[in-house]
Parts: structure tokens; sequence; C-alpha cells
């Protein structure tokens, strides 16, 4: 038998690895982000306003959501899951859901409404100062 040449890879192979490849990093930065579920201090939001009565805002960078259920009363929590903590990435309404598994939860309470969590979101204090929304570990 006659030795059969070791080809270097195609270049469909090669991108195609490299690919997949970002996508697992994409993944991986979703499910494995720095930080705690709660601040250590104090965040500035933005203006109290931002909020929708009735409604939630997720403030991505600050990983926290925040929920206007009556005119001035507000509520936060940490928009990190509680399953594998993701962090959560879109919010209609009050359904804050987590892009890894699909867990919703309710953003104006912070239970859970779909699994696969079992455990409602941590709970922060919020505040209103000069018009502005704080927010704080420890409720």
């Amino acid at each position: 038998m006659a030795d059969t040449p070791v080809l270097p890879p195609c270049r469909r192979t090669v991108l195609k690895g490299a690919a997949l490849a970002g996508v697992a990093g994409v993944g991986l930065t979703a499910c494995t982000g720095p930080g705690s579920a709660v601040p250590d201090g104090p965040v500035e939001l933005g203006a109290a306003t931002e909020v929708p009565v009735g409604g939630a805002k997720l403030y991505r960078e600050a990983r926290i959501v925040v929920a206007q259920p009556t005119q001035g009363s507000y509520r936060a929590f940490s928009a990190v899951c509680t399953h594998q903590g993701c962090t959560c990435d879109t919010v209609e309404g009050t359904a804050l859901s987590c892009p890894c598994h699909g867990s919703v939860f309710d953003a104006a309470t912070g239970a859970v409404r779909t699994g696969p969590a079992t455990k409602p979101l941590t709970t922060l204090d919020v505040q209103v100062k000069d018009g502005k929304l704080i927010a704080v570990a420890g409720a």
C-alpha cells in the first residue's frame, strides 16, 4: 500500500471550528459572568421615570431589574438567574427571561414563573433619591 498523503484541513473546516469556538465563548460568558448576584455597594441606575408603571426595566450592566407595580412603588432584584448564574437578558412587561436554560421570573415579585430555576431572584433594596433609582444589597 502506498502512503496516503496527509492534507492540511480545508478552509471551510478551519472556519467552522473558529465559529464554534466563538459561540462557545459567548455562552460561557453569559453563564459565568464575573461578580455576585448582589451589588457591593449602592448602584445608581437611572431616572425613576424610566421604569413603567405596571412593568419593569432591566439594567443589564448592573445586572439588576426594577419593577414599578404601582405609581411610585419600586421593587428591585438581581437579574442573575438562580439556576446556574446566567444574567437574564430580556424583560417584557414583568416577565424577566434567562437566555441560558429558559427560566422566566416575575420582575415584580422575583418569583419563578418557568423553570428550571426553583429559587426566586435575590431581592435588593431600591430608593429614589433626587429622581434617580439607587439599588443596594440587603432587602
